[in-house]
This record gives structure tokens, C-alpha cells and sequence, in this order.
């Protein structure tokens, strides 16, 4: 288990956990003074009333609550999106609205969830000619259906 530090920016804020012991991620919560309203493709940006500071070499993934996709066709924008570890500002959720209809986000509703994990860093090496591979430079849709 890895410790994360987490502010509430309101001490009303209810802190993330994890649903069961197999849930790789925390739900994220709105942390709003009125209902926001998503109208169909369209964005908002949505605050949790968090801000963490991760471990170096740790980031935490925002991820769309499959429950949200499904049933209101609202997922997370720039999925996943990433948390760096050198991030202290409040954590807000780009919700987009697929759909056909508005959707309301009230307070302390479950918006996201975040995933814990590891950062492996690399190191470009420039050179003249790349390594052949069974693919080459196929691109979408090379590989068959």
C-alpha cells in the first residue's frame, strides 16, 4: 500500500475509498455548491474539493465510472487523464456529456474514478534506422478487424 497525502479544500468533502478489496480505483466525488448542468457535447469542468500529493514516480489516472458511461452516456474528456506528482492544485474532472439530453451533476455525486500508478521514465536514444518488427510502419487498422 502506497501513502498518498490528501487535502480537503472543504472540510465537508468526503474523501475517496476504495468500493471493495478488488476496486483498482477511488471514486471521485463532486464538490459543489449547486448542480451543475451538462447539455449534450458539451464539457464541464468539475471540482472535487481534493488536492493530493503523489509519490515521485507515481501518477494517478483519472478514469470515466462505468456506470456513468452506460447508463448517461458521460464520460471523462481527456481519458485518462494523468495527475503528475508534482501537481498540488485542486483535482476537477472534464466531464463530457454524449449523450442527447442534459445531465445534472449534484453534489457529492460519484463523478470519476482515480487509479494509482507507477511511472516507468525513459531516455530517448536518436539514431539513424529503427529495429525491423513483424508490423513495420502499419498503422490503423493493419493488423485485420
Amino acid at each position: 500500500m502506497v501513502k498518498v497525502l490528501v487535502k480537503r479544500l472543504n472540510s465537508k468533502v468526503k474523501l475517496p475509498e476504495y468500493k471493495t478489496s478488488g476496486s483498482s480505483g477511488m471514486d471521485l466525488m463532486a464538490a459543489i455548491e449547486s448542480p451543475i448542468k451538462i447539455a449534450p457535447s458539451t464539457l464541464e469542468l468539475i471540482p472535487t474539493g481534493l488536492s493530493i500529493a503523489i509519490p515521485e514516480d507515481l501518477e494517478i489516472q483519472i478514469r470515466p465510472r462505468s456506470g456513468l458511461a452506460a447508463k448517461s452516456n458521460i464520460g471523462v474528456l481527456n481519458s485518462p487523464g494523468t495527475i503528475d506528482s508534482d501537481y498540488r492544485g485542486e483535482l476537477k474532472i472534464i466531464l463530457f456529456n454524449h449523450g442527447n439530453q442534459d445531465f445534472i451533476v449534484n453534489n457529492n455525486d460519484r463523478i470519476a474514478q482515480m487509479v494509482l500508478t507507477p511511472i516507468l521514465k525513459m531516455e530517448l536514444e536518436e539514431v539513424d534506422q529503427l529495429p525491423e518488427s513483424i508490423r513495420g510502419s502499419g498503422g490503423f487498422g493493419s493488423t485485420g478487424k
